[in-house]
């Protein structure tokens, strides 16, 4: 390959054609994108998206390549694809830190279940991605890495806590990403970063291996420039592990065949989407404004593309999100529970962290978890917030039920990206900042974002939709219909530098 500009906007598809056309080789491609994570991240505008690179990318392409100089076919359908991983999944032989600078040389003995799955595949972990703390925040802010800057506007945040994977696969550093998401730590850093984002029903994706924040609402998933790749990725990643006992939900969705088929002639036409217009900013706040109307841009054009629009609401919303919220209930023993199995870490858990103060000075949300109950029971309200959460599902499916909805549509956050000032300066922390992200997750839903426009200012907008548990194959059909109508995807300006 003769520039690093030429990946530009790459995909799977692209990619794995290329290579059977001699076009060129894994090795090839996997140099291109590490000069130009030495040319945007680590020199030029500094993204600083990349925590560390792997040093055996180029060995294991030189065995892709020679596999299919051999046989003349691809390993298997990620063959030769470089992946950029969140720093929270472990990947064996190469530098795990979690975003804390309190992990010192942690090297794994083995992939988390996740990544063993798409290396099965032919993947090529290329590198690990900035993140905060043990993923406490939905910004950028880590005691490891400091800040992650967003490529379409170096002054703001990427958002997080998937925060350089967004960055990464934006500037288009790697082929593809992956993140994790207990509230929104894809889809909210993919909405500001201008990518398609995927939080699956928890348990689809293992997560062994990947530290948790809260066991039952954690998720792995990917991010990607496509909604194809984001498909071509699930086909990979979700599937049943003993080690994981939440994946025996695999034998009750039982999706049948690829999540490609049908996607490539998908069509918003006919598909009915229950629009949330209490959770979009007032338009009396300038920058809620202009994510609105982004927002009611996209939203016309879906309508005129023939799909149905329905205002809805849900009863008793921001109660049900505040009271069924558990990170203050159960964080610490989930984390903790992580943290101990790993004595090679040399501290005992987040509250160890926080005493002695090694992490990031912005995170209050790991500051609330550290002082909170060491377990679930010792909150008497527990019990209470796992029947609201039940109930606040039968509340949400109603409406699906009641509408014939095939999705339902909100803003993924109803500001654009923060700068790193509004940030510095407490204008907006991860406890009062606005994100709508929660509400799936909090629901156990399965939600994309998909990018619906730019405002004045050249900042990407998000527009997200949740449907209900194991109904991805759909809700990946309802996405690739919007990517079409929006079209919206574009790289951020980076090359001049």
């Amino acid at each position: 390959m003769k520039s690093i500009i030429e990946i530009e906007e790459a995909t799977i598809a692209s990619v794995l054609a290329a290579y059977r056309a001699g076009s060129f080789t894994a090795r090839e491609l996997v140099q291109a994108y590490l000069d130009r994570i030495d040319a945007l991240d680590r020199r030029g505008p500094t993204l600083n998206s990349i925590i560390s690179v792997s040093d055996t990318a180029l060995v294991e392409a030189d065995a892709l390549d020679a596999a299919f100089a051999a046989t003349g076919e691809l390993t298997g359908p990620l063959h030769g694809v470089p992946v950029l991983v969140k720093d929270q999944i472990e990947t064996a032989g190469l530098c795990t830190t979690f975003g804390s600078s309190a992990v010192v040389d942690y090297l794994p003995t083995k992939d988390a279940a996740a990544i063993t799955r798409l290396r099965a595949a032919g993947a090529i972990i290329l590198a690990k991605t900035t993140m905060p703390d043990f993923a406490t925040s939905w910004f950028s802010t880590s005691s490891q890495s400091e800040i992650t800057k967003n490529p379409y506007d170096l002054a703001r945040d990427p958002g997080g806590s998937s925060s350089g994977s967004a960055a990464a696969v934006a500037a288009n550093l790697g082929l593809v990403g992956i993140g994790e998401d207990t509230g929104g730590s894809i889809r909210l850093p993919a909405s500001f970063c201008n990518l398609v984002g995927m939080r699956v029903t928890p348990g689809l994706i293992s997560r062994a291996g990947m530290s948790s924040l809260v066991v039952p609402q954690d998720t792995s998933g990917p991010m990607t420039r496509t909604v194809e790749d984001t498909a071509r990725l699930l086909d990979v990643m979700i599937g049943y592990d003993p080690e994981d006992s939440y994946t025996t939900i695999v034998g009750v969705a039982r999706q049948n065949g690829s999540y490609l088929d049908g996607l490539e002639e998908a069509t918003i036409s006919g598909v009915r989407i229950g629009i949330l217009r209490e959770v979009f900013a007032a338009d009396s706040d300038p920058e809620g404004a202009a994510v609105n109307s982004v927002l009611r841009t996209a939203l016309d054009a879906l309508t005129a593309a023939g799909a149905t629009l329905i205002d809805i609401e849900i009863p008793d919303l921001m109660h049900y999100v505040g009271f069924t919220s558990v990170y203050f209930t159960r964080s610490l023993q989930d984390m903790n529970e992580f943290i101990q199995a790993r004595p090679q870490l040399g501290f005992s858990g987040i509250d160890d962290l926080h005493a002695t103060g090694r992490y990031h000075r912005k995170l209050d949300l790991l500051e609330g978890i550290a002082s909170g109950p060491r377990t679930a029971k010792d909150d008497p309200e527990y019990l209470e917030r796992v029947l609201a959460q039940g109930e606040f599902q039968r509340s949400v499916l109603a409406i699906m039920v009641e509408h014939d909805l095939d999705a339902i549509a909100f803003p993924d956050t109803r500001l654009p990206a923060p700068t790193h000032e509004d940030v510095y300066s407490d204008r907006w922390t991860c406890l009062t900042y606005p994100t709508n992200t929660v509400i799936a997750s909090q629901l156990h839903f399965p939600a994309v974002t998909v990018p619906a426009g730019f405002t004045a200012d050249g900042l990407p907008v998000g527009l997200e939709f949740m449907s209900v548990p194991y109904d991805e194959a759909r809700l990946l059909k309802v996405a690739r219909g919007v990517e079409k109508v929006t079209a919206a995807r574009r790289a951020p300006s980076l090359d001049t530098w």
